[in-house]
This record gives structure tokens, C-alpha cells and sequence, in this order.
């Protein structure tokens, strides 16, 4: 892989992780000696750093992410703020409304609930604040979600406790992990493979249905 490529490749997958990914995790992705993904990572971090880039590539203990640089988060926080006026949208409330009821609750079992792809509507509800990390799951190791207390804020209530009792409406933990054992069956998420199978072998990019935020 060229060195060009091989600095493309990182940025891509750094800009899709939602927690610190390490070095060698990432070398395995991409096949190539830790030694080199290393000093790539490296590379890219001085050279975010050296043009005042708006991302901050950091390594913390737990690995490699791209962060906001300090300097800019007084624009970040504004941007934010105005958002979290403005309405949800449907597939917004019905994703919040998933975790609510589950939490906590990982991503892929909210996707199996509601049949589609969440990631950018779950990145809203975080950006907004109405949701926060919650721990791992112990048997995925899949990063878990909750509801937080802006979120009780917004709806009025004290506690969770408080919510109309629909929960019965949802399906059952257990029934949500084999949804997700089974999407490779549902015809739609059988061409996504398919897409995906037939995308690595040409170059071209898969395409995913995800929800609008």
C-alpha cells in the first residue's frame, strides 16, 4: 500500500470510530506492519496539528481518535446549542424513544429493533446530549447507551419511572439479539452484504440505508 493510501485509509477509519481505536488494531484492519501504521498515525496527528486543523488527532491510553481542537470549541458548542433547539426529527424519536425503553442499550440491538441503520441518528442524540455512553456490553464488548438527565429535563419527568408504560410493546432483549443474529436473512440486509462482498473486490464503496438526522 502506498503511503498516500495507506494516510487516506487511517483518516477514513479514524473519522468513523466512536471510541480510541489502537495501533495495531487498526494495522490489522489495513494489513500493514504496526511499526508503519504507527508513524502514520503520527504523521497525520503533526500535520493536523501544524496547519491549525479544526480535528485534533490524539492518542489517549485507550488508542488513537480524532477530536474538536480546543481552539474552536466556543464555534462547536454554539453549532450545538442552536441544534438542540430545533425539533427531532421522526427517526430521531423513534431511535430515542428505543433507548429509553432498552437502556441500556447497544447500537446494533436498537438497529435490529427499528430495521435500519442508526449510526447518524444516534451521533444527534449524543451531539444533543439526550443520550450518553453507558459502559460495554460483558458478552459483545459492543459500546452500551442511556438516556440522560437533559433528556428527562426535556419531557418533563422526574425519573424514568415516569415514562407511559409502551415498554411491553417492544420486543424482549433476548428476541432484539436474535434479530440481530438473524438481519443476514432480511432480503434488505442480504444485498447490503452482497454490495459490500461485491465493493471490496472493485473498489467502489458499499451502500448503506441510514436514517437522516
Amino acid at each position: 500500500m502506498a503511503e498516500d493510501e495507506l494516510i487516506g485509509t487511517l483518516e477514513a477509519l479514524l473519522l468513523v470510530v466512536d471510541t480510541p481505536i489502537s495501533a495495531a488494531a487498526v494495522a490489522s484492519v489495513v494489513a500493514q506492519p504496526l511499526d508503519r501504521v504507527a508513524e502514520a498515525l503520527q504523521r497525520i496527528s503533526e500535520i493536523l496539528t501544524d496547519r491549525s486543523s479544526g480535528i485534533d488527532l490524539r492518542e489517549t491510553a485507550d488508542g488513537w481518535r480524532m477530536y474538536t481542537r480546543a481552539q474552536y470549541a466556543p464555534y462547536v458548542e454554539k453549532l450545538l446549542l442552536d441544534g438542540a433547539r430545533s425539533k427531532l426529527t421522526r427517526a430521531a424519536l423513534e431511535t430515542l424513544a428505543v433507548v429509553a425503553y432498552r437502556q441500556p442499550v447497544t447500537r446494533s440491538r436498537v438497529s435490529a429493533v427499528r430495521g435500519v441503520n442508526v449510526d447518524a441518528v444516534m451521533r444527534t442524540l449524543l451531539m444533543r446530549g439526550l443520550i450518553a455512553e453507558a459502559g460495554t456490553d460483558d458478552e459483545s464488548g459492543a459500546v452500551m447507551f442511556r438516556t440522560t438527565e437533559l433528556f428527562l429535563e426535556r419531557l418533563g419527568l422526574t425519573s424514568l419511572s415516569d415514562l407511559p408504560d409502551i415498554a411491553p410493546l417492544l420486543p424482549d432483549i433476548d428476541v432484539i439479539d436474535d434479530l440481530s443474529e438473524n438481519l443476514g436473512d432480511e432480503p434488505r440486509f442480504a444485498r447490503l452484504n452482497r454490495t459490500a462482498d461485491s465493493g471490496a473486490g472493485s473498489g467502489d464503496a458499499p451502500a448503506f440505508t441510514v436514517d437522516q438526522d
